[in-house]
């Protein structure tokens, strides 16, 4: 066995051909750059973002202005019709009891309550936000309200004040 030579197999380690030395090397003439223009040049090419002239991307997207995205509140929405399907009466719901029914994927979720459908259940809620007919909803089926959920009319009031 020492006396084998271990050898890749033939074809496997092909040396690199490099351009521009001249025709015996294959690669020669005009070295695979085409005829004349600016790529065929030693220095020649465009800088990045160049777009042939026309006006680059980095230019036609505005700069100026305020955007709100970094504050911007996502909430996920939550109707009283799933409530009513998913909870017992006398449930509370919150982020942890709605990520256990796998109606929100992850606790840290803002969770919004809408009023779209009917409540039947009495239920004890503890949401970020929850709109003014869903919170008459839960109110008029018995249940409460507690926790950081605010509700705001339309110009922007928290109820009471």
């Amino acid at each position: 066995m020492a006396d084998m030579d271990i050898r890749p197999p033939s074809g496997s380690r092909k040396q690199k051909r490099i351009a521009g030395r001249g025709n015996s090397a294959r690669r020669g003439g005009k070295a695979g750059k085409g005829d004349k223009g600016q790529n065929s040049r030693s220095g020649g090419g465009v800088r990045p973002g160049f777009e042939g002239g026309q006006m680059p991307l980095y230019r036609r997207i505005p700069r100026k202005g305020f955007s709100n995205f970094p504050f911007k509140k996502e909430y996920v929405v939550v109707n009283v019709s799933t409530l009513d399907k998913k909870f017992a009466d006398g449930e509370t719901v919150s982020a942890e009891t709605l990520v256990e029914k796998r109606i929100v994927k992850s606790k840290s979720d803002k969770v919004k309550i809408l009023g779209n459908g009917e409540l039947s259940k009495k239920l004890t809620v503890e949401v970020e936000a929850i709109s003014r007919q869903a919170r008459e909803k839960i109110e008029k089926a018995g249940g409460s309200v507690t926790g950081e959920a605010d509700t705001k009319d339309k110009e922007g009031n928290v109820d009471g004040e």
